[in-house]
C-alpha cells in the first residue's frame, strides 16, 4: 500500500455529505458551495492518486483539476485528453451513479482518444 496524501475516509465522508443531492438533485436542495467544493476537490485529488500520470486532465470548474492516467506527458497549452464537467456530473461519476457515457449525455466535455481511460478508475468512491 502506498502512502496517500488524501485520506480515503475523508473523501468518502465529503461525498456522503452531499450524496442526497447528488443522487436526487431535483428533490434535494443543493448543499452549500463549501460542501460541494470539498467533495469535488477530494474526489478529484483521490482520482489523481489512484491513477497517477499526466495523459488526461480532469477539470471540474471552478473547484478542481488534476492530471492523471499514465501515458504521454503534456506540458503547455490545452492537453489533448480532457474530461471537463460540472460539479454534479463529476460527483455522480465519482460516486458510481453514472458512467462516462451518461456524463457526456449530461453535458460533460470529453476530448482526446485517451480521455475515456479514466473509466477504469471510476467510481472513485463506491457509494452504492
Amino acid at each position: 500500500m502506498t502512502d496517500s496524501r488524501t485520506d480515503p475516509a475523508a473523501v468518502r465522508a465529503a461525498l456522503l455529505d452531499v450524496w442526497p443531492w447528488v443522487s436526487d438533485p431535483e428533490a434535494t436542495l443543493r448543499p452549500s458551495r463549501a460542501k460541494v467544493a470539498a467533495a469535488v476537490r477530494l474526489t478529484v485529488a483521490q482520482l489523481g492518486e489512484d491513477a497517477p500520470g499526466h495523459s488526461v486532465e480532469v477539470r471540474v470548474p471552478p473547484f478542481a483539476a488534476v492530471q492523471c492516467v499514465a501515458g504521454s506527458v503534456h506540458r503547455r497549452g490545452t492537453p489533448p485528453n480532457v474530461v471537463q464537467c460540472d460539479a454534479l456530473t463529476w460527483l455522480r461519476l465519482a460516486g458510481g451513479l453514472d458512467d462516462l457515457d451518461a456524463a457526456v449525455a449530461a453535458g460533460a466535455e470529453v476530448s482526446g482518444a485517451h480521455a475515456a481511460d479514466i473509466s477504469h478508475w471510476l467510481p472513485v468512491v463506491a457509494v452504492r
